[in-house]
């Protein structure tokens, strides 16, 4: 017998309508009217994607009091939802603020992990409005709705166990969190020195910049000869790799700009300032082929530690005074050879490399650190909640 068994014990099961048991709220009374937001101000400013806190203001008015009713905030056009227990004031009049129509039958929170069961119907491109065209329609399961009393016990358990998996997760993501900051602090120390106390030369001095190739995502092919896209930068690269996303052929790649092991390649434009010129190191022991809009750097140094000097804010600061474009953001070539390194020795360089790799596997790896524990707990979360709301279900729902 499965727990869900167990738990129900018999007992009927009914499945009603989503808007019979919720009621909502227009956020239009509480929306912020500002967006000057800083940390130093108290009020979170909320979206019910995946940024979720966009800021903080300091306006009073129209503050939603859900650390006195907590709510589910609903995105009526990507049906995005989070549970919010804590005031806040909304973005969007998109929002719309969602809870129990009787909390003495129904739990807000029940639903809101039921809501989360929901694949996503999010089509691209469509506009409408979800919540009452659609969400409100949803058939919801209410255990025996003819005892209320013992739908909450039933329900408040199945709410206790799938907390006890958030409250995991959230001290997780919590821990990595200051991980990362503590990441960057010591990144930006190690790779900070006292002036006179090491070398500084321009990136230009002690290596070269090679123009990408003609490489489009068209010409990749299942297998062959790897190759980095600037674009794969941005999205799937970190620091350093040995391995590519993809690959061209061997004809193809005969006539491309290739990258050597130890070469970095650095992405040339983005549609934002902080991607532009981000690089990730080519360690794996073959050439690879590079795309246009990029380039790869060739040098003598430790190419992590070049790598992790791109992440660091006095790279970041020199690299700003270079950037050109309006829609499209680009340093060019010769500019980025303008950009002052420190050089300390190959053995210090492998030191700092040593220790942000150790920050670097702890708060990124997807095989190690705690990215891989977060993924691990919300995987066992998604079964468990699954496996909860597997109640019996009628031939028209």
């Amino acid at each position: 017998m499965s727990y869900l068994e167990k738990l129900l014990d018999g007992v009927e099961v009914e499945w009603l309508p989503l808007g019979e048991v919720t009621k909502y709220e227009q956020p239009t009374k509480y929306l912020v009217q500002s967006t000057n937001y800083s940390d130093d101000f108290e009020i979170p400013v909320l979206t019910a994607g995946k940024t979720f806190i966009l800021g903080y203001t300091d306006e009073i008015d129209g503050i939603y009091q859900a650390s006195d009713n907590p709510v589910i905030i609903f995105d009526d056009f990507t049906t995005a939802h989070k549970w919010v227990d804590f005031d806040f004031k909304p973005k969007s009049s998109a929002m719309k603020m969602i809870s129990s129509a009787d909390e003495s039958r129904t739990l807000s929170k029940y639903i809101y992990y039921w809501l989360n069961t929901l694949p996503s119907e999010l089509v691209d491109g469509d506009h409408k409005r979800q919540w009452i065209s659609n969400y409100a329609n949803k058939k919801i399961p209410i255990p025996c709705p003819e005892n209320p009393k013992k739908s909450l016990q039933i329900q408040s358990k199945i709410v206790t166990i799938l907390d006890g998996f958030a409250e995991l997760t959230a001290e997780l993501t919590a821990e990595l969190t200051a991980r990362k900051k503590q990441y960057t602090y010591y990144r930006e120390q190690l790779l900070s020195f006292e002036d006179g106390e090491v070398q500084r030369s321009t990136l230009g001095e002690i290596g070269e910049f090679i123009r990408g190739g003609g490489l489009q995502k068209k010409d990749f092919t299942e297998t062959g000869v790897g190759c980095i896209h600037y674009g794969q930068i941005y999205t799937h690269y970190g620091t350093y790799t040995n391995k590519t996303k993809t690959y061209v052929s061997k004809e193809f790649f005969k006539k491309a700009r290739k990258a050597k092991s130890g070469d970095l390649v650095i992405a040339t434009t983005s549609e934002n300032d902080e991607d532009v010129c981000k690089a990730v190191a080519w360690l794996g022991s073959e050439e690879i082929a590079v795309s246009s809009d990029a380039c790869i750097y060739r040098h003598s140094l430790n190419p992590k530690y070049v790598s992790y000097f791109f992440q660091t804010e006095q790279f970041q600061k020199q690299k700003r005074q270079y950037i050109t474009g309006t829609k499209v953001r680009r340093v060019s070539v010769d500019n980025l050879a303008k950009i002052q390194i420190p050089v300390p020795s190959l053995a210090e360089q492998e030191r700092i490399v040593a220790i942000l790799d150790k920050f670097d596997s702890l708060t990124n790896s997807i095989s190690e650190g705690l990215p891989r524990e977060i993924a691990l707990r919300q995987q066992q979360y998604a079964y468990y909640r699954d496996l909860l709301f597997s109640f019996p279900k009628p031939a028209e729902v």
